[in-house]
């Protein structure tokens, strides 16, 4: 290890300096010797670290969404070049080229912190053998070994023994404890910020091999923690708890507001956004934007999720633009009448008053509104010219057959009506084509 941390040995001063300077603000608080200064100072430490590697964070994410999405196409290119395992390397090279995405990228946070990680170790264990290191004098030196966190002190480890731990200025049982109860705390962050990676932010429509792996990692990872964290010093432990529950945070901030499209996060956040929308009738964030830009740019190419958003506008009379903004539509643009009285602006297509088997035989056309209401004696005329109409309207038009059939000859006038198919008095029926 003290090769490895050698190598290193550039970053180590700097790590050092930092240290310190958080070290002389917290104990002027909590005060110089104590375990709150020194934590907090290497509690610090990590979140400076982290801000620093937000760019490439963001960049971990793209190429891993990247990858995700070349998932198909790699699968394709295994199955076909099985046996040639040069040309697969080679269409391998040429899909990463033409799509413009690493898959070193995803490693980069983790390969830009472990110098840091190397520095503190060196300096923790400078500080347990009673070496000075960095900017790190005597006085300092000793201060730090004087510091403990919860009973255990910065530089013991699970692993040392009786007389080390003595000699530190606490007992084993202490040690052991604290760093027990460290070790599984900083294993289940680890392992819940890789499980909610694969059951909440992975494209589920999608089943390569890479979902694989994820999840055998998943499970490793934990494990690798738990193996190398009883050699790893109380100070290392912080840093590297403190590491895990920051990521977790990231990570939940990321799934939430920018998950994968076709993830069941996906599905939870277009469900928020369209409540959202609806209820403001606009898209107000920039990110909110972005979003609805992306899924109006896909088209026809949308998963489930995404049509399902798209719908929801839809029913609340709102329409999704190229821009990411969403408008009213034109079914639903309300406009104010005279009266005070709201109306949409269509206007519904009114149907036709039904109308009565008479009036569809006597061929009356009244309006709707018209009145009806009349004298008697009106009514009455008005109904026997409706029915001598009726009588020969209903005589004419069907029966193309010689007059010798239209006119019975020998039969009385009621007799002639019911041969003709006619009914006596009131509305009459119309014939019959089989009866022609």
């Amino acid at each position: 290890m003290d090769t490895i941390a050698s190598l290193f040995s550039f970053i180590t001063t700097p790590v050092s300096w930092v240290i310190v300077q958080f070290h002389s603000v917290y104990g002027k608080i909590f005060g110089p010797d104590t375990g709150w200064a020194w934590g907090l100072s290497i509690v610090s430490l990590v979140i400076l670290i982290r801000i620093c590697l937000i760019p490439l964070f963001v960049k971990q994410i793209k190429a891993t969404r990247a990858m995700q999405t070349l998932q198909p196409e790699m699968k394709k290119i295994q199955e076909r070049y099985k046996n040639d395992k040069q040309r697969q390397s080679e269409e391998m090279m040429k899909l990463y080229k033409e799509s413009g995405t690493n898959p070193l990228s995803s490693c980069l946070p983790i390969l830009a912190q472990s110098p840091f990680f190397f520095a503190l170790y060196h300096v923790l264990n400078g500080i347990a053998t009673g070496s000075t290191i960095g900017v790190i004098n005597e006085s300092l030196l000793a201060s730090a070994r004087k510091a403990h966190i919860f009973g255990a002190p910065l530089a013991a480890k699970f692993t040392d023994g009786s007389a080390k731990v003595e000699a530190l200025g606490a007992s084993l049982t202490d040690v052991r404890v604290v760093t027990a109860i460290m070790i599984v705390l900083m294993s289940a962050s680890q392992f819940y910020t890789q499980r909610q990676l694969m059951t909440k932010n992975v494209d589920t429509t999608v089943k390569t091999p890479f979902m694989q792996q994820q999840k055998m990692l998943m499970y490793v990872f934990p494990v690798m923690f738990a193996v190398f964290g009883i050699n790893f010093p109380v100070g290392v432990l912080v840093y590297w708890l403190t590491t895990n529950v920051w990521t977790m945070g990231q990570q939940m901030y990321v799934i939430r507001n920018n998950p994968t499209p076709g993830s069941k996060a996906q599905a939870a956040y277009l469900e928020r956004l369209t409540k959202h929308v609806t209820h403001h009738g606009k898209t107000r964030r920039r990110s909110e934007k972005t979003i609805v830009k992306a899924i109006v740019a896909k088209g026809r190419d949308r998963n489930e999720f995404e049509r399902t958003f798209i719908n929801g506008l839809t029913k609340a009379g709102l329409v999704a633009q190229a821009d990411g903004t969403v408008v009213k539509g034109e079914a639903q643009a309300v406009a104010q009448t005279e009266d005070g009285v709201t109306a949409t602006g269509a206007a519904k297509r009114q149907q036709p008053k039904r109308q009565s088997k008479a009036q569809r035989q006597s061929g009356s056309t009244k309006a709707p509104g018209e009145s009806t209401s009349a004298s008697s004696d009106s009514s009455a005329s008005a109904d026997s010219s409706d029915a001598t109409t009726s009588l020969e309207k209903s005589d004419e038009p069907q029966d193309a057959k010689p007059t010798a059939q239209q006119a019975p000859k020998g039969g009385s006038n009621g007799r002639s009506r019911a041969q003709s198919g006619q009914r006596k008095g009131g509305p009459q029926r119309p014939k019959s084509p089989s009866k022609k």
